[in-house]
């Protein structure tokens, strides 16, 4: 195939030229007139597994003939032959090992790193073991550097680094794959160094990045008979640009440096680079153009001399479009839209971005028209069902089962994916009413039957027997081998899925990401022999990163043509429309990984990588991506929380362009941006909506029969002040749906703290000596501890009461030395005549003193109301008197009210007597009638929010009145109702 020379053969293709066409199309020239086996001869090392499945999908196209070996450059003993090393140590039993090792260490050495951090170290440590191995670098290497500015941080590295060491020289029957891989490829140059095929031996796409792959570059462009065929080479550059790119630290973060330090390996200068095939780039002008704007920043002074010259400009730009947009959805609808003209045109569009949450964007988009994009990346496998399930599951493990985490799991589509499904959900849905109405913060055994008892059916009870046996009890804080950690984990995982009927394991395995979530538990079990013993929250931990490291691909059946592709990709892939999305610093390029073990200067002097590598990297992959025949530059201008940066190559090249008006640069970005404009202005149009005129301030009068004829005290201030509170309660049947779990707020607050004053109450009537200071904070913490289930809720509230403590018990004296405690949370109602109606009512407390007469107090935890406020909206203690001096307090005849308070709990505990000496009892019921009398009367609305305290009161049925909508300064607007 090539004439005998003693040179290496660097072959490239230019950007924006389709490299795997050219490729095939280069090869079948030099192979015109060779007999058809000739092809089958030749060996293509590629740089990805993608790459390789479009070389054959080119080639299946057609003719008929006989094809090349395709191997990927990570694994060339599959077409060369076994080298004779001995497998690798699979990747997670060092990742456990290393774990191990850091663990010991932490323990030994605590302030070095916490101990839940000993995963996260384990894999960055082993990713500087990979990278040494990969790039040569020993570690005597390493051990050599100057570090004298850096003491103190290179003492608590070497720690760490002893580790690393131990596993990069040990190990030889059992090497990583990082270093197997460099064995591979050291064995496979020695043994051409005697002797080297004699059949055709081409590498092709990779840039060169890793030392590995450049070594086994050189090798083959050495070859007799191989070559190497670059991606995306710029022919264009100045001889004068490409020998100022010799520094790694000035030119590293260049799309052809990596070029540069390949020549430089081999002896050669880029100007030795041949052309693999003729085929032009869509835009020899935009090249021009994109490589003048990216040339490194010592020399980005070419702009003022050479800028000036460049011809074509308004060619080059002709088929770029640049949209920033104001925001991410704005940018994501705009994307989608034309993405959507693309697939009813019939052409060929993509989506090219590293960043994960505009592709989710656009997907979402694009779902409003049922196109669903073919995308490379798919899910995450920890975002997947089986994922979410098994990371549910694991959770069990670390902490005691809660009720929202209980009807997560039965809620979730693989619980109980057997037999049975219907009954299961119909279970779920009243188990989950049951457990808001009653309150129940941990589901167990008890709770779970106590729901049982009230449902006698069979089929309930062997679900709920099925709930107990695989869902109570698992929490467990001892410390285990991983190894039966994972075994338990499949088991719990198999019985919830599988349901109550013990259909094996459900819906859980299957599919594609059901088969790779099982994937990563079989070698996890096989690998947690090496893992050691942990917690629970470790192992869930560990599960996590583990699913983290998958992605799965489940599509049904994605758009033919229309992609999204992640950078590498784009190189290998075929599009008429390239959208290059995102392209703001941090996401395009990505910031590089913090590195917690060298600095900068430090892994240049050691011979390692950079991290201005992956920047350069991404750079290539613009460069080419850039040079497709129609491309997209968007990027939004602000992100949720702040401004963004433009890339910083979006950044050269409209600030080259804009600097270039005789050129017509600035005309050309101005056509670009307003290409832009115009779809951005459809992505507005997308979102636009018919203004509806706001919602009128609701007072319905519903009919006389339909009003509530019975009301509690309590009710009454609602009554007076959000009437329609009353009627969306009353009338409409309307109930707010109870917490899933008890919260930490003022309800709560008030159970509790009744609860307790309840007891400490009756306790003193049996012994006087328990009324103190003491007794008082004792049964506080012990009710505290028994109901609120958060540490720091118990300490506020436990200072709040400590606060208050005294002149509680204080005044408690004085209480009883007034009248004795008789009644405790009675139960009272009135029965009115005309109209009819009932007032029921419960007394916290009720004394009775040596007179007979009554003393009724309420505990507030909350706001104590004033006088006046009790006078106007707030009657509750008035009520009770009536109620108690109408005798219809359960055990208590009519009698007297001598006084009625509300007793704070909360601030200093002031006290607050209802104001009986203004409003006697017979006025209070003439009042009470009127009121009632009121709201039965047809022409009366329940106005929303009436007479509220303060703009900022928020009702449980502002949202059904639409308050928001209208303010107090609206008048309500009475609707009868029928």
């Amino acid at each position: 195939m090539f004439e005998t020379d003693p040179a290496p053969r660097l072959f490239a293709v230019p950007p924006g030229v389709d490299f795997p066409r050219a490729l095939i199309d280069g090869l079948l020239a030099r192979l015109d007139g060779a007999p058809p086996e000739a092809l089958a001869r030749v060996v293509l090392i590629v740089n990805t597994r993608r790459m390789a499945r479009r070389l054959r999908m080119l080639f299946d196209a057609g003719p008929a003939r006989l094809l090349p070996r395709l191997c990927d450059v990570t694994d060339p003993e599959a077409v060369f032959g076994a080298t004779g090393l001995p497998p690798a140590r699979p990747s997670l039993q060092r990742r456990l090992e290393l774990a191990q090792l850091i663990a010991r260490l932490l323990e030994a050495q605590p302030d070095l790193a916490a101990q839940s951090s000993r995963f996260d170290l384990a894999d960055s440590l082993a990713a500087l073991m990979d990278e040494m191995q990969g790039e040569g670098v020993r570690a005597e290497a390493i051990r050599a550097l100057d570090v004298s500015d850096l003491s103190g941080h290179w003492d608590r590295v070497q720690a760490f680094f002893d580790i690393a060491e131990r596993f990069t020289g040990a190990g030889a029957d059992s090497p990583d794959p990082a270093a197997r891989q460099r064995q591979v490829v050291e064995t496979l140059v020695d043994r051409w160094r005697d002797d080297p095929p004699a059949h055709p031996v081409i590498l092709a796409g990779s840039t060169g990045s890793r030392g590995t792959t450049q070594l086994l570059m050189q090798a083959v462009a050495r070859l007799p008979q191989g070559a190497v065929v670059l991606p995306g080479f710029d022919f264009e550059m100045p001889d004068e640009v490409w020998d100022g790119m010799g520094d790694a630290l000035l030119a590293e973060d260049h799309p052809q440096y990596r070029f540069r330090a390949l020549t430089a390996a081999l002896g050669m200068a880029p100007r030795d680079i041949r052309r693999w095939h003729d085929a032009a780039p869509p835009s020899a002008e935009r090249n021009r153009l994109v490589s003048l704007a990216l040339r490194p920043a010592p020399v980005t002074d070419a702009w003022l001399s050479e800028g000036p010259r460049l011809d074509g400009i308004g060619a080059a730009t002709a088929g770029l479009t640049l949209l920033e947009a104001p925001s991410p959805r704005t940018e994501a609808l705009a994307i989608a839209a034309r993405l959507r003209e693309a697939a009813e045109t019939g052409r060929r569009a993509a989506l090219i971005t590293p960043d994960r949450m505009l592709t989710r964007q656009v997907a979402a988009a694009l779902d409003r028209w049922r196109i669903e994009p073919d995308d490379s990346a798919g899910l995450p496998l920890q975002l997947s069902p089986p994922g979410r399930f098994l990371r549910q599951v694991a959770d069990l493990f670390r902490q005691r089962l809660t009720a929202d985490r209980l009807l997560a799991l039965l809620k979730h589509p693989l619980c109980h994916s057997g037999a049975g499904r219907g009954d299961h959900l119909r279970h779920t849905r009243d188990l989950e009413l049951h457990l808001r109405r009653k309150g129940v913060p941990y589901p167990d055994t008890a709770s779970l039957r106590s729901f049982a008892a009230k449902y006698p059916d069979a089929v309930l009870a062997a679900w709920i027997d099925w709930l107990d046996r695989c869902l109570c009890g698992l929490a467990d804080d001892g410390i285990h081998p991983l190894a039966d950690w994972t075994a338990r984990l499949c088991s719990v995982a198999e019985a919830v899925a599988g349901g109550s009927a013990g259909d094996g394991s459900g819906g859980l395995w299957d599919r594609n990401a059901g088969q790779a979530a099982r994937a990563v538990l079989d070698d996890l079990g096989a690998a947690a022999g090496h893992g050691g013993d942990m917690r629970a929250g470790d192992f869930a931990d560990l599960l996590g990163n583990l699913l983290a490291g998958g992605e799965v691909r489940d599509r049904d059946a994605p758009h033919p043509d229309i992609m999204i592709w992640g950078t590498m990709e784009a190189r290998v892939m075929g599009a008429d429309l390239l959208i290059l999305g995102g392209l703001n610093e941090g996401s395009w390029p990505e910031a590089p990984p913090p590195d917690p073990w060298l600095n900068r200067a430090m892994r240049h002097r050691a011979g390692l990588l950079l991290p201005e590598r992956r920047i350069g990297l991404s750079a290539h992959d613009f460069e080419q991506a850039v040079a497709a025949p129609e491309v997209w530059l968007t990027r939004a201008k602000r992100s949720e929380d702040a401004e963004t940066v433009p890339s910083r190559w979006l950044n050269r090249l409209t600030n080259l362009l804009d600097g270039l008006p005789d050129a017509g640069g600035r005309a050309a970005l101005a056509a670009m941006r307003e290409r832009g404009a115009i779809w951005l202005r459809h992505a507005d149009r997308l979102d636009a909506a018919p203004r509806i005129a706001a919602a009128p301030r609701p007072s319905p009068r519903p009919p006389v029969a339909a009003r509530p004829r019975r009301l509690s005290v309590t009710e009454i201030k609602t009554l007076i002040r959000d009437p329609y509170a009353i009627y969306a309660r009353h009338v409409l049947k309307l109930t707010p749906l109870d917490p899933l779990t008890d919260a930490p707020d003022a309800r709560l607050r008030g159970i509790v703290v009744h609860d307790v004053l309840d007891r400490f109450v009756r306790a003193t009537l049996d012994d006087p000596a328990l009324l103190s200071r003491e007794t008082f904070l004792q049964l506080c913490h012990d009710g505290l501890e028994q109901n609120v289930p958060w540490a720091a809720t118990r300490r506020l509230w436990l200072a709040r009461l400590e606060r208050i403590a005294g002149a509680f018990v204080r005044d408690e004296t004085g209480r009883q030395a007034i009248a004795r405690p008789t009644g405790f949370e009675t139960d009272g109602r009135l029965e009115l005549s005309a109209p009819a109606f009932t007032l029921t009512g419960r007394a916290d407390r009720i004394d009775r003193d040596d007179r007979g007469a009554l003393w009724i107090y309420d505990y507030k935890t909350g706001q104590v109301p004033s006088e006046k406020q009790q006078v106007q909206f707030d009657k509750q203690l008035l009520l009770c008197a009536l109620i108690a001096e109408d005798g219809g307090y359960d055990g208590f005849a009519p009698a007297h009210v001598a006084g009625a308070s509300f007793v704070g709990l909360s601030g200093k505990g002031a006290i607050r007597h209802a104001p009986l000496d203004e409003e006697p009892v017979a006025g209070i019921r003439a009042d009470f009638t009127r009121l009632i009398a009121r709201y039965l009367d047809p022409e009366q609305g329940y106005t929303s929010r009436r007479m509220l305290f303060s703009d900022k009161d928020r009702g449980s049925y502002d949202h059904l009145a639409r308050f928001g909508e209208w303010d107090r300064a609206v008048d309500a607007t009475p609707e009868d109702l029928t």
